[in-house]
Formats: structure tokens, C-alpha cells, sequence
């Protein structure tokens, strides 16, 4: 096939679709609250019931806030598959749906972080169809066009910021499932 004639688009979101269906969704499926808070260190960062963090930073609306610091602690702090999920939803999908696809305005600070497995991944599978919703828009010329100001790399095409999202995605979402399955391991769950 000529690359002229290469549907860029399908090829890009293919990419994250296919390791979400075959791979990634069933993991999810079933997550409880218990492993959704589970530390297997101690002074791991996690989402939290707000005034309960002894974190250096505390963010978000609500009933729950997420632990982070700034700079970044050497070495990073673990995280919890809360953290985890909280960064995938806000860091990585509802900031970039808010800067390029007209969603509402989205940010650490003032994101109200889900106290409980069954609504952070109902956040999840709501920012993920925004993502993808965004990304099936948008035309070769689109996929060229540089980002801008809303991200490190302005003069970066917008294809490039799409291929890092589904990295970021598939980096953070499999770490969640590695959890899940030493969750498993320590305490003699099945699945």
C-alpha cells in the first residue's frame, strides 16, 4: 500500500484500541477497593480520604485529594493503583481533552478524585471515549499540525502527542495490572 494512501488516523487510535480491547479492559474488570487503596510499601502516594495524607502536596476537590510533591521526590514515591488511575484520568486524558478537544477544564488541583474502584474507572472509561472521540476527528492535516503551547513540545505534530498519550496509556494501565496481579499473589486472591 502507497503511504499517501495510509488512513493515519485509524492507524494512530488502532494502536491504543487493540492492546484496550484485547488486553487491558478484561484486566481491569472487577477491581475492588481494597486493591484499588492496596500498598504493598510503606508511604506509598495514593488518592485519600482529604486530611489524611502525609504527603508534602495534596490536590484535588472533593471528598479525596492525591498525594504528589514538587519537585519529585529521588527516588520517585510508589504508587498505589489509586495514584495511578488518578494520574491516567486527569494527567494524561482529561488535561489533554480540556487543551485540544473542548472538555471541560481539568487539572490535578481541581479534579474531584473517585473514593472507590467502580467510579475511578467510570472516570476512566469517560475520558477514554473523550480521547478517542477527539482523536477520530481529527484529519491528516490535523494530525500535522503542530500542538502549540498547551504541552512541552509546541512545535510537535499533533500525531506525535497522540502516539504519547497511548505510550502513556499503555505504560501506566499495565503497571495498574502488574499491582493487581502481586495484589493477588500477596493475599491469596483468585481471579
Amino acid at each position: 500500500m502507497d503511504t499517501d494512501e495510509l488512513d493515519w488516523n485509524r492507524t494512530l487510535r488502532e494502536q491504543w484500541e487493540h492492546h484496550w480491547d484485547h488486553q487491558l479492559r478484561a484486566r481491569l474488570e472487577g477491581l475492588t477497593d481494597d486493591e484499588y487503596f492496596w500498598s504493598p510499601v510503606p508511604d506509598a502516594w495514593s488518592v485519600r480520604p482529604r486530611g489524611s495524607s502525609t504527603a508534602q502536596t495534596q490536590a484535588g476537590t472533593g471528598d479525596f485529594t492525591i498525594d504528589y510533591a514538587f519537585p519529585e521526590p529521588v527516588p520517585p514515591a510508589f504508587t498505589t493503583i489509586a495514584w495511578r488511575l488518578g494520574h491516567v484520568i486527569v494527567g494524561v486524558l482529561a488535561a489533554r481533552n480540556a487543551a485540544h478537544f473542548g472538555a471541560p477544564a481539568a487539572s490535578y488541583e481541581s479534579w474531584e478524585y473517585a473514593g472507590g474502584a467502580a467510579t475511578a474507572l467510570d472516570q476512566l472509561e469517560t475520558q477514554l471515549d473523550r480521547w478517542l472521540t477527539g482523536v477520530r476527528e481529527l484529519g491528516p492535516a490535523e494530525l500535522r499540525t503542530p500542538i502549540g503551547d498547551k504541552e512541552p513540545f509546541p512545535e510537535a505534530p499533533m500525531a506525535d502527542l497522540v502516539l504519547h498519550i497511548h505510550r502513556e496509556l499503555i505504560h501506566h494501565l499495565s503497571e495498574v495490572c502488574l499491582l493487581r496481579d502481586l495484589y493477588r499473589h500477596t493475599n491469596g486472591a483468585t481471579r
